[in-house]
């Protein structure tokens, strides 16, 4: 199968590639402004010298992520790396809070434990410039395509399915990929069943557990303190309530991407929950539906990144204020919840809408830190 139209660019590619992306004005400002103290020569000279994608990860944008983890975060950590096999690949397959940052900080976390990065699936909506799409081919991403009508959908999910194979098997990469298409604007996290009937797609047998097998899937979890996004993500609530026609615009994308970026998180933890084969096996013995599997499979994914959610103070609060849980108040200090108070009127503040409800948008930001917290109590039964 041709994957040329969505892979991720072969070392040989990136020279000739970076050239071209080397002369996009564009690029080069967001560049600089990203290593304001190189001048521009040499930061053009810089990005020439590389000859594949893990160079360019290790030099220029690790360092970017070690200046976010310093300034816009607490701290961030990956957990659970007992749980993986080093000379495995996997399917990692995750929450999805942040457009650009969810994949990119997993991969700096990878680096500092000396385990290769992985490959990541990446929605063709957000290559909203053609530099852009460039940049993030070369920096080991596939294209997910979006938008396509119903005949498109079956070939480009077939080539995608085949395609994730080809990485872990022939490539020998692992591959991160969210469980949902887009984020979950309300943290309520759920695996789309979609994805996993796109997953069998290119399987080698008839069995669809046994083809899920074959991508070695493990559940990861993502557990942002603050989400820098939450005021945008409240502001869209709003703006599809009162016209359910809304759409985001390419700008709006953008404005997700770089706040989300740049705005302050808090601590960041990312949790390796462990290849799911052992419980694929189990649902083989529930049931031969192939429906049902898929639904058990989905439902093993979401309890598996619920259960290992780092939960924050905030969390707890927001929790509080919706069910009322007194022995979840016993959790955290009125110091937290003044904190929180400020916060959350804080993010309001930044909302620009004309007819701004700022009851329902309070809901909204509260129901995105209470909800981490409602499935990780689920997950536990």
């Amino acid at each position: 199968m041709n994957f040329d139209e969505i892979r991720s660019l072969y070392p040989e590619e990136v020279p000739a590639a970076m050239q071209k992306l080397v002369e996009e004005k564009p690029f080069m400002k967001v560049v600089s402004t990203l290593f304001p103290l190189m001048p521009k020569e040499q930061l053009k000279q810089k990005l020439l010298s590389f000859e594949n994608a893990d160079d360019l990860q290790k030099e220029m944008v690790y360092p970017f992520l070690q200046y976010l983890e310093a300034n816009m975060t607490t701290g961030i950590s990956l957990t659970g790396v007992e749980h993986i096999d080093l000379s495995k690949r996997y399917l990692y397959i995750s929450n999805h809070r942040d457009i650009v940052l969810d994949s990119a900080l997993f991969c700096g976390k990878l680096l500092e434990n000396r385990i290769d990065t992985v490959e990541i699936a990446i929605g063709d909506n957000l290559l909203i410039i053609p530099w852009i799409e460039q940049f993030v081919r070369i920096n080991k991403s596939f294209i997910v395509q979006r938008g396509l009508s119903a005949r498109q959908i079956l070939e480009s999910s077939k080539r995608l399915s085949a395609y994730l194979r080809h990485t872990l098997h022939e490539k020998k990469n692992s591959i991160w990929i969210a469980q949902r298409e887009g984020r979950a604007k309300d943290s309520d996290d759920r695996t789309q069943e979609s994805l996993l009937k796109m997953f069998n797609l290119a399987g080698s047998t008839n069995s669809l557990l046994n083809n899920l097998k074959e991508l070695n899937i493990c559940p990861l979890s993502i557990s942002y303190e603050y989400d820098p996004c939450d005021f945008l993500k409240a502001k869209e609530f709003q703006q599809k309530r009162d016209n359910p026609e809304h759409k985001k615009s390419q700008q709006d994308d953008l404005i997700n991407m770089q706040t989300g970026v740049m705005g302050y998180k808090g601590k960041v933890v990312f949790h390796m929950a462990g290849c799911i084969n052992e419980e694929l096996d189990e649902i083989g013995k529930l049931t031969s539906n192939r429906n049902e599997q898929i639904a058990l499979t989905a439902k093993l994914i979401d309890k598996q990144i619920h259960k290992n959610y780092t939960i924050y103070p905030i969390n707890k609060i927001a929790y509080s204020e919706i069910y009322g849980d007194n022995e979840i108040a016993k959790g955290y200090t009125a110091s937290e919840k003044d904190s929180y108070e400020d916060y959350i009127d804080k993010q309001i503040r930044k909302i620009d809408l004309e007819n701004k409800d700022r009851e329902f948008l309070r809901r909204k930001i509260v129901e995105m830190y209470a909800n981490p917290l409602k499935n990780y109590l689920n997950a536990q039964s």
